[in-house]
């Protein structure tokens, strides 16, 4: 059956807005930076949640670019990774109500796909909904993380940005997604955490744990985060070796210096020039045993 956005249906009118529970999304894509989005999905996801809303992942997933995992057993293929894409009824642990949208960021259909997500919050009455993403930057991973929090109207970004510039940037689905219910008069807000550009590309807790963190302290929900604790514990503890057996002591202290200067003012942003901040090059020259163990422990 050939899908039609609502705004072109004679559908029943939808719920009261604000009646209904919050809407979090968080996309494995472009603003997956450490896995932190989907590391705290992870945290959000029950496993037993009522499925609202199921999209047609086959018309907005590239499946040649991010090839599914399927398993070989011998002389057979089993356990195929099946893609997904769906929004996700969930309670906390003091049954709060909210609905999760996770899954990998659709590579085609955007207004479609945003289109959907704008039914289902007004046939539910979303009053909010908060996305979650990571960003490479700058910055150690011996300072706390940085968030840039964002939204739709001022009053929805709740806490002060250290870090603040007009740029133009590549966009998302989730950029887009506030940006459009933003047009459409509906509340959005979010949150990006700053990873250290060298650990994008490996799984990092500590950012997932702070984006849990906002979240928290927005909306309220009681989420237990002790296993991503303990993984947060390894992973800067492995960290910390592979910088003292690589001898990267030393870029790692640039870094610290820049964001110490950012943090007190005495620096206008964490995008230094060349001669004060390690580039992207030395950083993965510094790294680069430790990112290729880390991907191989992934893949096994």
């Amino acid at each position: 059956m050939k899908w039609i956005p609502r705004r072109f249906r004679n559908d029943k009118p939808a719920v009261e807005p604000g009646s209904g529970p919050v809407l979090i999304h968080a996309l494995d894509g472009f603003l997956g930076a450490g896995s932190a989005a989907r590391l705290a999905s992870d945290q959000l996801r029950s496993g037993h949640g009522e499925v609202v809303h199921d999209f047609d992942i086959d018309e907005m997933f590239d499946y040649r670019a991010r090839r599914p995992m399927i398993g070989f057993h011998e002389d057979h293929y089993a356990e195929y990774d099946q893609p997904s894409l769906q929004i996700v009824l969930e309670h906390d642990a003091n049954q709060m109500p909210y609905l999760l949208l996770a899954g990998p960021e659709p590579d085609f259909r955007w207004e479609r796909f945003i289109d959907e997500v704008h039914e289902v919050i007004q046939d539910l009455g979303v009053p909010l909904s908060v996305g979650l993403g990571a960003v490479p930057m700058g910055v150690p991973h011996t300072r706390p993380p940085m968030i840039t929090a964002h939204g739709t109207r001022p009053d929805l970004v709740d806490r002060k940005n250290l870090w603040s510039a007009q740029v133009t940037v590549p966009s998302s689905a989730q950029a887009l997604l506030e940006y459009r219910l933003g047009e459409w008069g509906h509340d959005a807000a979010g949150y990006v955490v700053h990873v250290p550009h060298y650990l994008s590309q490996m799984d990092y807790p500590t950012a997932a744990l702070a984006l849990l963190d906002a979240l928290v302290d927005r909306i309220g929900l009681s989420v237990d985060v002790d296993a991503l604790r303990a993984r947060q514990g390894e992973s800067l503890a492995e960290i910390e070796q592979q910088i003292e057996e690589q001898g990267g002591a030393s870029v790692l202290g640039g870094l610290e210096e820049q964001y110490d200067a950012f943090t007190r003012g005495a620096a206008e942003s964490l995008l230094a020039s060349e001669d004060e901040l390690p580039s992207g090059e030395e950083l993965a020259v510094q790294f680069e045993q430790f990112l290729a163990r880390q991907r191989k422990n992934d893949q096994g």
